[in-house]
C-alpha cells in the first residue's frame, strides 16, 4: 500500500482507534516495518507518522517512561510541574497545540515580558529600556558576524557599550537560551534560531502532553537498544528483552548519548556524522524547584524575572507556576553545568542565597519543600538542549542525511528551531516520512507538513526552557 495525502490524513483521524501496546520481555515484537530508538517528542511523532501510514512500528526507549527531556512531575508537590523542557511556541503552525486541545489538554499563553532585579528592587522603566536596547546591540553584533565567511563564537563578537547590562545580555542570550555560555556557542547557530517569544504552555504540563500522545503508540520501556545492525535494506536493534527486524530505523537519542557510544552500530555509522553530533553538544539547564506559600516574592502567576548580574553566577525565576506556589530557579551554561555536577543540596543552597540577595533573608526563610534537575546526570539523555559551538551549525544538516536505512531526528537536526520541542516533533515527522519513501510506503508529503525555512525572528524576551 502506498499511501497519499487524503489516505494519510484519513488514517490520522483514526489513530485515537488504535490499540495500546505496551511491549515487555513476554511481548517485544521481533518484527516491524521501522522501528524507532527513543519515546521522547521526536519519537511519539515519528511514531504516530507511521501508524497513520498503516504501517507496524515499534519504539524501544530505555526509560521507565514516555517523554524523553519533557517530563512533568505530580507527585512531588501538590501541583505538577515540568522538569524539563515547559515551552511549546508558533502557535500559528505548531501541530502540537492542536493535538493538546484535541486530547482535552489546556494550552495558555505565557505572559509576555519579564521583570528584571537590581538589587533588592524592581528596574525601573528606563532601565529596563536600557537593558532591551543592550539586547537588540548584542543581537545586531551576533548577526552581523554570522554573515561572515567563518562562524565564530558569539561572545569574541559582543560590542563593548553593554554597560551595567553586559552579564544580563550573555545570560539571556546564552545561558538562558542555549544552555551554553556565549564564548561556547556558534555565532551561525545563534542567528538561524528561530524566535521563541509566543510562549505556549499546557497546564497539566507539557510531559503529560507527550505522554498522552504516546499512548496509543507500541512503546516498550526500559528496554535500551545495545547494537543496531544496518544496510541499504533493513535494520535489527538488539535489546535485553530480544531483537527486533525492520526495514528502517529511526533513531532519537540526544547527541551526547549518540557521541557517548551507548548504542554500537555494526557497521559503524559514519565518521561525519558523529563529528557532527560531537559539534552539537548538550547544554546545560536545570530547574530548582521551591515550594513558596504565601506568595512572599509578591510575583504574578507565571512571572519571569531575571537580575542585573555582573557574573555568571545568576539565574531565571519562573514564579508562581500555573498558579501554584511553586517557583522554579532555572540554571545554565557552565555555573549551571558547575552547580549540577555538585549536587541537589549545593543546587538548592544556592536557590535560597540568590533568593535571599534579590528578596531578603525572610523569601528564603520561606522556603519548604525543594527539587532539583539534573539533567546532565541522566544516563539516557545526558544533557539539556543541542547548541552549536563554534563553526558546527552546518552539523545539523548532516546529523539529519539519511545512512542507508537509518534516520536521525530530535531537536538537533532541526536548522531553526534546535533547542524546542517544536523543533523535536518537526524532525519526528520528517525522519518518519523518510523512512516510509525509503521502504516504498509514502508516495508524497502531506499538505501540512510545516518546513524547516519558516521566516526566522528576533528573540528579545528571556524564557526558561
Amino acid at each position: 500500500m502506498t499511501i497519499t495525502r487524503r489516505s494519510f490524513l484519513s488514517a490520522s483521524a483514526a489513530l485515537a482507534a488504535l490499540p495500546v501496546l505496551r511491549a515487555t520481555a513476554a511481548t517485544l515484537p521481533r518484527e516491524a516495518d521501522i522501528v524507532v530508538i527513543g519515546a521522547g517528542v521526536a519519537g511519539i511523532a515519528a511514531a504516530r507518522r507511521i501508524m497513520a501510514a498503516n504501517r507496524r512500528v515499534v519504539v524501544v526507549e530505555a526509560a521507565s517512561q514516555i517523554g524523553g527531556r519533557c517530563i512533568t512531575d505530580s507527585t512531588t508537590f501538590d501541583a505538577p510541574f515540568d522538569r524539563g523542557a515547559r515551552w511549546m511556541h508558533n502557535p500559528e503552525t505548531n501541530p502540537m497545540i492542536r493535538l493538546a486541545r484535541n486530547v482535552g489538554l489546556d494550552v495558555v499563553q505565557a505572559p509576555a515580558g519579564q521583570k528584571i532585579r537590581i538589587g533588592r528592587r524592581n528596574a525601573r522603566a528606563g532601565e529596563t529600556e536600557e537593558f532591551l536596547a543592550a539586547l537588540v546591540r548584542a543581537n545586531r553584533a551576533i548577526d552581523e558576524a554570522a554573515r561572515g565567511k567563518l562562524d565564530t563564537a558569539c561572545g569574541s563578537v559582543l560590542p563593548k557599550n553593554l554597560g551595567d547590562w553586559a552579564g544580563a545580555a550573555e545570560f539571556v542570550l546564552g545561558a538562558s537560551f542555549a544552555g551554553k555560555d556565549l564564548k561556547e556557542l556558534s555565532a551561525i547557530d545563534k542567528a538561524r534560531a528561530q524566535d521563541r517569544n509566543a510562549a505556549i504552555a499546557c497546564r497539566q504540563g507539557l510531559g503529560t502532553l507527550i505522554a498522552k500522545l504516546g499512548e496509543q503508540a507500541p512503546v516498550a520501556l526500559a528496554t535500551p537498544a545495545s547494537r543496531i545492525g544496518w544496510s541499504n535494506r533493513d535494520v535489527s536493534v538488539e535489546t535485553p528483552s530480544g531483537k527486533i527486524t525492520a526495514r528502517a530505523a529511526i533513531i532519537t537519542v540526544s547527541t551526547n548519548v549518540l557521541t557517548a557510544g551507548a548504542i554500537k552500530f555494526a557497521p559503524d555509522i559514519p565518521k561525519r556524522t558523529l563529528d557532527a553530533a560531537s559539534k552539537l553538544g548538550l547544554g546545560s539547564y536545570d530547574h530548582i524547584v521551591l515550594q513558596l506559600p504565601g506568595n512572599p516574592l509578591g510575583l504574578s502567576r507565571d512571572d519571569i524575572l531575571i537580575e542585573q548580574s555582573n557574573s555568571t553566577r545568576t539565574a531565571l525565576l519562573f514564579a508562581n507556576i500555573g498558579g501554584s506556589s511553586l517557583c522554579s530557579i532555572d540554571v545554565g551554561g557552565s555555573f549551571g553545568r558547575d552547580l549540577s555536577e555538585q549536587g541537589e543540596k549545593a543546587m538548592v543552597a544556592f536557590a535560597r542565597e540568590w533568593l535571599t540577595k534579590l528578596f531578603g533573608s525572610e523569601a528564603a526563610a520561606a522556603v519548604q519543600k525543594t527539587s532539583a534537575t539534573r539533567w546532565n546526570a541522566s544516563p539516557f539523555i545526558m544533557g539539556a538542549m543541542s547548541a552549536a559551538s563554534p563553526g558546527g551549525q552546518l552539523s545539523r544538516k548532516i546529523l539529519a542525511e539519511p545512512i542507508g536505512t537509518i534516520f536521525l531526528a530530535g531537536e538537533a537536526t532541526h536548522e531553526t528551531l534546535w533547542g524546542t520541542v517544536d523543533g523535536a516533533w518537526e524532525s519526528g515527522e520528517r525522519a518518519a516520512d523518510a523512512a516510509l519513501r525509503k521502504i516504498g510506503a509514502l508516495k508524497d508529503e502531506p499538505a501540512d507538513v510545516p518546513t524547516q525555512s519558516t521566516k526566522r525572528r528576533k528573540t528579545t524576551r528571556p524564557q526558561g526552557n
